[in-house]
C-alpha cells in the first residue's frame, strides 16, 4: 500500500474540527506537562553542554519557554532536549511523543504565529503518524536495539511543522520521507547524555525536514513502505504489516491511548513497580533493615530496557529497578533528589540494591505492547513474612489519570526546579486551555522568572 502517500494526504487534510473530543484532554496535558518537564530541565547539565555547543544565534523562536531566542530548528533541538533531561516527561505509544512534538510545535508556532487550535491540530497529526507507524510492528524495538523516540520523533513532528506550515499532501509526504531518513536512537544510550539527545535531533530533524519540503526539497513517496525503506529496515523480524489499511483518521489513537504522566523521573518501565511498592510500604512500614529480598516479576522487554542492576549515577539510576526499589524503601519516593549520584552512591542504598532481584514475565497484554498483564513486587522481612502487591494499571495513564491536584503539584515543582516563582496556576490554566489560545506572546510573559 502506499502509506507514505496515505499518511500525508491524512496529515494535510487535517483541520481542528475534524478532532474527536476525546482527544483534546489529552492534547491539553501533553502541551502542560511537557512545558513543565521543558522548564525543569533548561538548567540540567546535557541541556547547557549542548547549548554551548551549538552557540544558537538569535532568532524568531522562544528558548527555555523564556530564556533567550533562537531560530527554531535549533529551539526544537534545545527545548526538547531540555524536555526529555530528566526523563520525567509523558510516555505513549512505546516512547515519548510529547517531548518531540510540544517542543517543535512551540518552535514553530512563535515563528508562524500559529493560533492554540492550529497547533493542537499539529500535535493530533504527529500523534496519528507516530501511532500508524507503532501499530504496524508486532515486536518490540527495544528489544532490538531501537529507540523508538529516536526513530519515530523525526516522522511525528515532520507531520505536525507540516500541518502547521499548511502543506499539500505532495509536500507533506517528502517532508515525511526526509524525516525517515534521519531517524535514529539506541537504547546503548540508556542511562547517558544521549537519551535526551535522542529527543532533541528528532525534533530538529522533523520541523527542518518539513522547512525543506516546503522548499521544493525531494524525498521517496515510498520511504516508509519500499522494501529499502524505513519499516522494513528497522522490523526486528521482519513481520511488519505494510499491507493493511490506513487507520489515520478513521480509528483515532489519541483519545484511548492518551498520555501516560509520569509521577516519577525515571524510566516509564519502573513505574509500575514503583506504585506498587510504595503502596505496600504504606500498609506495612518496615524499614530497610527488616527487608530480606525484593523481587519485582515485569516484562521481559522492562526487564532488558532497566539494563543497570547497580547503577553509579543518577543517569544510569533512571534505567534501574534496582534502584526504584532501594530508593522507595529507603526514602519512600523517587524523585529528583533521590536521583542525584551522591544518593545514589550511598552505601545503604548499594547494598539494598544488592537485595533487589527481577524476573522476566513472558505473558504480554495485548493491549498494551511489551507489558504485562500485571507487574508483581514482593518483599520478604528478615522474620519470613511476605508482602506482594499486583499492579494492573499504572498512575498517570489513561486507566488511572492522575487528579487535577496531582498534576498540578509536578507542574508546579518543575517550575520552581527551572527557577520559575509566583507564576504556576496561570500558566498551568491557559496551557490546560491551550486549543483556546490566539498565541504564544501571553504564555511566555506567564513563565518569566
Amino acid at each position: 500500500m502506499p502509506l507514505t502517500l496515505d499518511l500525508a494526504a491524512f496529515c494535510a487534510g487535517l483541520r481542528f474540527d475534524d478532532l474527536p473530543a476525546g482527544a483534546l484532554p489529552f492534547i491539553r496535558t501533553g502541551f502542560t506537562d511537557c512545558v513543565a518537564t521543558l522548564i525543569a530541565g533548561r538548567h540540567d547539565p546535557v541541556t547547557q553542554k549542548l547549548h554551548a555547543v551549538l552557540a544558537p544565534a538569535p532568532g524568531e523562536s522562544t528558548l527555555y519557554f523564556g530564556l533567550g531566542t533562537a531560530q527554531p530548528g535549533m529551539a526544537a533541538w534545545l527545548n526538547a532536549t531540555a524536555a526529555h533531561a530528566l526523563d520525567f516527561d509523558d510516555a505513549a505509544q512505546r516512547g515519548h511523543l510529547s517531548t518531540v512534538l510540544v517542543p517543535s510545535i512551540l518552535a514553530e508556532a512563535d515563528a508562524l504565529r500559529a493560533t492554540g487550535p492550529q497547533m493542537a491540530t499539529a500535535y493530533a497529526a504527529g500523534y496519528e503518524a507516530w501511532s500508524e507507524l507503532i501499530r504496524r510492528e508486532p515486536d518490540h524495538y527495544h528489544n532490538h536495539s531501537w529507540h523508538p523516540t529516536g526513530v519515530f520523533g523525526p516522522i511525528a513532528v515532520a507531520a505536525a511543522c507540516a500541518s502547521l506550515r499548511g502543506l499539500d499532501a505532495g509536500m507533506t509526504a517528502h517532508a515525511l520521507a526526509i524525516a525517515a531518513s534521519q531517524s535514529a536512537g539506541l537504547i546503548a544510550n540508556f542511562g547517558s547524555m544521549t537519551k535526551p539527545f535522542h529527543a532533541g535531533r528528532a525534533a530538529n530533524a522533523g520541523l527542518v525536514a518539513a522547512a525543506l519540503a516546503q522548499a521544493g526539497f525531494t524525498g521517496s513517496t515510498e520511504a516508509l513502505e519500499h522494501p529499502k525503506g524505513l519499516m522494513r529496515g528497522i522490523s526486528p523480524a521482519g513481520r511488519v504489516d505494510l499491507e493493511s489499511p490506513l487507520e489515520a483518521g478513521r480509528i483515532w489513537k489519541l483519545p484511548r491511548g492518551g498520555v501516560n504522566i509520569k509521577k516519577y523521573p525515571s524510566c516509564f518501565a519502573a513505574h509500575r513497580a514503583l506504585d506498587g511498592m510504595l503502596d505496600l510500604l504504606a500498609e506495612h512500614p518496615v524499614t530497610p533493615a527488616q527487608v530480606e529480598r525484593i523481587v519485582v516479576t515485569t516484562s521481559r522487554r522492562n526487564r532488558s530496557t532497566l539494563r543497570y542492576e547497580q547503577p553509579r549515577t543518577g543517569l544510569q539510576a533512571k534505567f534501574s529497578m534496582h534502584f526504584a526499589m532501594a530508593s522507595a524503601l529507603i526514602a519512600r519516593r523517587a524523585g529528583l533528589t533521590e536521583l542525584d549520584d551522591a544518593f545514589v552512591l550511598r552505601d545503604d542504598v548499594q547494598a539494598l540494591m544488592r537485595r533487589v532481584e527481577v524476573l522476566p514475565e513472558d505473558r504480554e497484554d495485548p493491549e498494551r505492547p511489551g507489558e504485562a498483564p500485571q507487574d508483581v513486587v514482593m518483599f520478604q522481612t528478615t522474620d519470613g513474612r511476605q508482602f506482594s502487591r499486583a499492579v494492573d494499571y499504572v498512575r498517570g495513564g489513561p486507566e488511572q489519570p492522575l487528579r487535577p491536584g496531582e498534576l498540578f503539584a509536578k507542574f508546579e515543582n518543575c517550575l520552581a526546579a527551572g527557577g520559575v516563582r509566583g507564576a504556576a496556576r496561570p500558566l498551568f490554566d491557559a496551557l490546560a486551555a491551550i486549543d483556546s489560545q490566539p498565541g504564544m506572546a501571553g504564555l511566555y510573559r506567564l513563565a518569566e522568572s
